[in-house]
């Protein structure tokens, strides 16, 4: 099975950033869907039909925008978006889940919005966070990669599958201006298969103009296979 990646698309422009990144890991053959969260279901049947028609149309125009009409998706009904898509991977035994940027981020920065930031919290899956405007300046390619490890040979690990899988290098540094995704380890005080990151690594992603994309605690990714050890709950 190849290593299942959920990109969470509500229509805005900044999760069209998060369908360019999609797209661009799609690349290593991993398989990619999207997730759109409703937080309810009405109690009048003519506005649960409205409300269903425009998850989908939101969820279509997705598909489209990756030229990719036939992709699966998954309307999901939950109070918390987060929980929503946390559930979701569980279920589909995902083990990535992709977001855009928050809203007010500028152009070619990262910075993760509210349901990205209780994913990261939560650990138990990669997070990985595009660029604010990645959608109008990727070219298919990421250029090299970076690791930030922080002490936890997983995001190492996971650089070096990425590489493979994309045809590409990693970069003696995270602020190399060829570097166009970042695999983020957690530091020594995060529990096995959670997320913590150290002050220094947050400094350095305050300043990355790149993908970023965050491993849990010993728990890398190999884009050749799904590793057995890595059980998302």
């Amino acid at each position: 099975m190849s290593t299942g990646i959920i990109v969470s698309y509500d229509g805005t422009p900044n999760d069209e950033d998060a369908l360019a990144y999609g797209k661009l890991l799609q690349r290593t053959g991993a398989t990619i869907a999207l997730a759109y969260v409703r937080h309810s279901r009405e109690f009048d049947p003519a506005r649960e039909a409205v409300a269903q028609d425009d998850a989908e149309r939101r969820l279509a125009q997705g598909a489209e925008w990756l030229g990719q009409p036939e992709i699966a998706t998954h309307i999901v009904v939950a109070a918390s978006t987060g929980q929503g898509l946390r559930d979701l991977a569980v279920a589909e035994k995902a083990h990535v889940i992709v977001f855009g940027s928050d809203y007010r981020t500028s152009p070619g920065r990262v910075e993760p919005g509210t349901t990205a930031r209780f994913l990261i919290e939560s650990g138990k899956f990669a997070v990985a966070i595009a660029p604010a405007g990645l959608r109008a300046r990727h070219d298919g390619r990421f250029g090299t990669l970076a690791v930030i490890d922080d002490g936890d040979p997983a995001a190492r690990q996971t650089a070096e599958s990425l590489a493979t899988a994309l045809g590409t290098t990693i970069s003696p540094t995270a602020t190399s201006g060829d570097v166009g995704l970042i695999v983020v380890g957690s530091s020594p005080g995060a529990a096995d298969g959670h997320v913590l990151l150290s002050g220094v690594t947050r400094g350095v992603l305050e300043n990355a103009r790149a993908a970023v994309f965050i491993i849990p605690r010993n728990r890398p990714l190999d884009f050749a296979r799904s590793p057995s050890e890595f059980t998302p709950g």
